[in-house]
């Protein structure tokens, strides 16, 4: 369902371009590499926020998209997907990244334990960093819930 960009149920994700996929033969593992292209989320009056270079003061939020690089290791035999994931805009000033792991339970083989982890660094923007982290973060919090409502939603049409 969500291969298809933009799409109802991810609205700010505008594409998703596989630029890297292949199979280790001797463990069956499918791995995958794709950049997606998000469309810039951050409040308007927080893009008015520069940053000094060498040359002169930047304004390096008022971007119109977001690139994000995603990888993800699918193990069939495990029924085990991991996947790893980190912003490749403001590489020089931020640094968000994520990692998710959806396994089988060890209660019921029929359930699926998701753990997820993220962090969120912010400099160069003197005062502003801790503002722009607070934003970060509620923003990957507000996106996990969304996430697993996704998930669940797949799911629940594909296997019902």
């Amino acid at each position: 369902f969500l291969s298809q960009y933009p799409s109802p149920m991810e609205k700010h994700v505008t594409a998703v371009e596989t630029v890297e996929e292949k199979t280790d033969l001797s463990t069956g593992i499918i791995y995958r590499r794709r950049i997606a292209t998000c469309q810039n989320v951050i409040p308007e009056i927080l893009r008015k926020v520069t940053v000094c270079n060498s040359l002169s003061q930047v304004s390096v939020l008022k971007v119109p998209d977001i690139y994000l690089e995603e990888e993800s290791w699918l193990n069939m035999e495990k029924r085990c997907m991991a996947m790893r994931s980190h912003c490749l805009t403001w590489t020089q000033y931020a640094s968000l990244s994520e990692e998710s792991v959806f396994r089988e339970s060890l209660e019921n083989p029929n359930w699926t334990d998701f753990t997820q982890k993220g962090r969120i660094s912010v400099t160069g923007a003197g005062l502003l960093n801790c503002v722009l982290e607070a934003f970060a973060q509620s923003f990957l919090k507000q996106g996990v819930k969304k996430g697993i409502k996704i998930m669940e939603t797949l799911l629940e049409e594909q296997w019902g």
